[in-house]
């Protein structure tokens, strides 16, 4: 079975997360869309659809027999309706379309429980919590959970923690009636961390010791988190290991966010914030009051870092000094508050393969053709 993901046109409203990948490809809850449909149809291929500058790291294939939104979430419910969808039909949800097999000549209307329809980039954290319940009752279904140690002080239901092969935990305390805990395989809780559901720690990765975790996060493999994080998501190989908070925020993979590193996510005055919005290419006024930092892959900032209320950092970034710097840092840049200059495209490359090594890892070609083409057009 061959599917595909499609941005639906929305792909720049998710930068800069998705300036290096598809909407179809982001984690949001535990899973990203593609591991999300892996589960459910589990002998398919998927495929993404998305802007001409990303298609070389994806591939493609003729023969798709189920094009589907990844800009729609759903749960048990929309799982049973797209199985249930007949040749050349076309499930829709009001006037967005859901799902689409062969020419989607047949309209279904879906008639289940509410589902998540992901418009902007905010959406990702502001909606976090109910695509993680939902990601909880799949994984729950599907496997059985290690056992928590009894170092451990647990408060609420204990059927809301989940346990992968490897992972450990100990000596901290952490609370269920606020959402699900899901711990990935070899991932690790450090002594001392304080959990309030929900929160989804992925393979590999680490709450360092005495972390203090308000759902709901999602914390994506490889990556390290230490200080105060509340309501965010971190894609994955990306470090936040030391004191500082961090709320309502969206992460790339493999950014490091230097030591007491603290960003705002809420205006003096109350009222809602405007943001950089890459579609509009310009300033947009929105209607969240609460937004932190949007940073996209391979971006850093230095120790004592401050951010203010709804910055936007593009891809490959080196943010230090004192003083808040710009609400919006365009990708390849280097500096502060006193100014940036443009971050040398080689030395970028360098500095990006310098961390991926790390874990054993480089850039490939096509991610190169990715950052040279963003380079270009920043």
């Amino acid at each position: 079975m061959n599917i595909v993901l499609s941005d639906n046109g929305l792909h720049d409203n998710f930068s800069p997360i998705t300036l290096t990948r598809a909407l179809g490809d982001v984690r949001m809850g535990i899973f990203t869309p593609k591991e999300r449909w892996l589960r459910i149809f589990q002998d398919a291929h998927v495929y993404f659809d998305t802007v001409s500058y990303l298609q070389e790291k994806y591939l493609t294939h003729d023969q798709v027999d189920l094009y589907l939104n990844a800009a729609v979430i759903g749960g048990e419910e929309l799982v049973s309706c797209v199985k249930a969808m007949d040749s050349d039909d076309i499930l829709m949800d009001g006037d967005v379309w859901i799902a689409k097999k062969g020419k989607g000549n047949q309209i279904v209307h879906y008639k289940g429980e509410s589902l998540v329809h992901l418009t902007h980039r905010w959406d990702l954290y502001l909606q976090n919590d109910t695509v993680l319940r939902w990601d909880f009752q799949l994984v729950s279904h599907q496997g059985v959970s290690q056992k928590l140690s009894s170092s451990n002080t647990l408060i609420g239901d204990p059927s809301q923690i989940f346990l992968e092969e490897g992972a450990v935990v100990e000596g901290s305390t952490i609370n269920t009636k606020t959402g699900p805990v899901y711990i990935g395989k070899n991932a690790e809780v450090m002594e001392g961390c304080l959990i309030r559901g929900g929160l989804a720690l992925l393979e590999d990765a680490a709450l360092k010791m005495g972390a203090k975790i308000y759902g709901a996060c999602t914390f994506g493999p490889h990556c390290k988190i230490g200080g105060e994080v509340s309501n965010s998501i971190f894609q994955g190989y990306s470090n936040k290991g030391h004191d500082g908070f961090v709320g309502n925020s969206l992460i790339g993979e493999w950014c490091n966010l230097g030591a007491d590193t603290n960003t705002s996510n809420l205006k003096n005055n109350y009222s809602k914030v405007a943001t950089y919005s890459y579609a509009e290419k310009s300033m947009q006024q929105t209607d969240v009051q609460f937004m932190g930092l949007s940073m996209g892959d391979h971006s850093k900032c230095g120790i004592n870092t401050m951010f203010n209320t709804a910055t936007v950092v593009g891809v490959s970034s080196n943010v230090f000094g004192a003083d808040f710097p710009d609400k919006y840092i365009p990708s390849f840049s280097w500096g502060g508050s006193e100014g940036f200059q443009d971050f040398i495209f080689e030395k970028a490359l360098e500095f990006n393969n310098n961390m991926m090594a790390r874990r054993g890892l480089s850039l490939s070609e096509a991610e190169i053709g990715i950052l040279r083409y963003l380079h270009q057009h920043k």
